[in-house]
């Protein structure tokens, strides 16, 4: 495997690099006419307020040709080309109006981080709201997966990666900054199921994109743990402040007073983590993960759809299990208080459970 000092790819070796490379991306895919790069673009440049300026206008007038592309295919009784789930989300854009559209906004309450996040409520549920009872779901050639050829307009970047096929696509609905979806052996269709070498390269990536890029982080959703998608991948983003709520001094298992609302395990050794993560797997326990630079955040938490949860919620994955929680009701964003939080994690705890150990 390659040492840390190896070459990196472009974009990969600054972060003034990757983040031109990703609104590079961005404003190329405004070139197309589909609706689902349009939501893409538009998604993640309401979410980055730097960006949003620079954007405005193109969004403004492409906006209108798509409504009014629709409205003439609607009049004329036609089909549109476009997938089922990008025309449902732009009628909601429709029904909301371009110019009422809102920036993301972000706030703390107590320890933890709050977004209030208008175009992500619009986003396709797929996976993330079904009751699941098993870690293992076989790969689904006929499911949503990253391989589908309408998604390639939506890649970053992709190559080689410590000596594996990589592809990184922009994450179409975003809740992080620069905020991307990683898939490693894209081809070989592998579910959302991690294996041990898997999980070996992608805390060896962590390690050496972290050295070049600081703030780098990956999330992992296990199947019932909210991960939308059964085709394996990870979720990377570029933390520009001081971290996720999980990383604080405050809490126990890292070394603080405090008491997280769930069980949390930290690793600093990629094998000690995935004896851990393999005990998760033979007690069939979800859990979701935050790989930083030589460090795992492994909070092992009940199936989606086994425990009924506040009605702010979305749903729980790997940022809201760190503590950094998405809203979609600007109502929620400004009433929700510390002890609302701290409240709804633990009711995912299983530290309880006959079947964790």
């Amino acid at each position: 495997m390659p040492s840390l000092s190896s070459p990196l790819p472009a974009p990969f070796r600054s972060p003034d690099e990757f983040r031109q490379a990703f609104v590079d991306g961005l404003e190329q895919m405004l070139q197309h006419e589909g609706l689902g790069v349009f939501i893409l673009v538009l998604a993640n440049a309401t979410f980055d307020r730097t960006l949003y300026p620079h954007l405005h206008d193109r969004l403004a007038e492409r906006f209108d040709l798509l409504a009014a592309r629709l409205s003439a295919a609607e009049a004329a009784g036609e089909p549109l080309p476009d997938a089922a789930d990008d025309q449902a989300v732009f009628r909601q854009l429709l029904a909301t109006g371009f110019d009422r559209l809102q920036l993301t906004r972000f706030r703390h309450a107590g320890p933890w981080q709050l977004q209030y996040n208008q175009l992500r409520a619009f986003r396709p549920p797929r996976m993330s709201q079904a009751v699941v009872t098993e870690l293992c779901k076989p790969f689904d050639d006929q499911s949503f997966h990253f391989n589908k050829p309408f998604l390639n307009k939506e890649v970053l970047w992709q190559g080689e990666l410590l000596g594996r096929d990589c592809r990184l696509l922009y994450n179409k609905f975003p809740f992080a900054m620069l905020h991307g979806l990683l898939v490693v052996d894209p081809m070989l269709k592998k579910p959302q199921f991690l294996a041990e070498a898997d999980h070996a390269h992608v805390w060896q990536l962590t390690q050496t994109l972290g050295e070049r890029l600081p703030g780098w982080g990956l999330g992992y959703n296990a199947n019932g743990a909210n991960a939308s998608v059964n085709h394996q991948h990870f979720q990377s983003f570029l933390d520009e402040g001081d971290g996720l709520p999980i990383e604080s001094a405050r809490w126990r298992h890292n070394g603080g007073a405090e008491a997280f609302p769930l069980d949390c395990r930290v690793f600093d050794e990629a094998a000690a983590a995935w004896s851990f993560i393999d005990t998760l797997h033979h007690a069939n326990t979800p859990y979701n993960l935050l790989y930083r630079p030589g460090r795992l955040y492994i909070t092992p938490r009940a199936f989606q759809g086994s425990r009924k949860h506040a009605d702010w919620a979305g749903g729980f994955a790997w940022a809201e299990l760190a503590g950094a929680c998405t809203l979609h009701q600007a109502q929620d964003y400004q009433t929700l208080t510390a002890r609302d939080v701290s409240e709804a994690l633990s009711t995912l705890s299983v530290i309880d459970s006959p079947d964790f150990s």
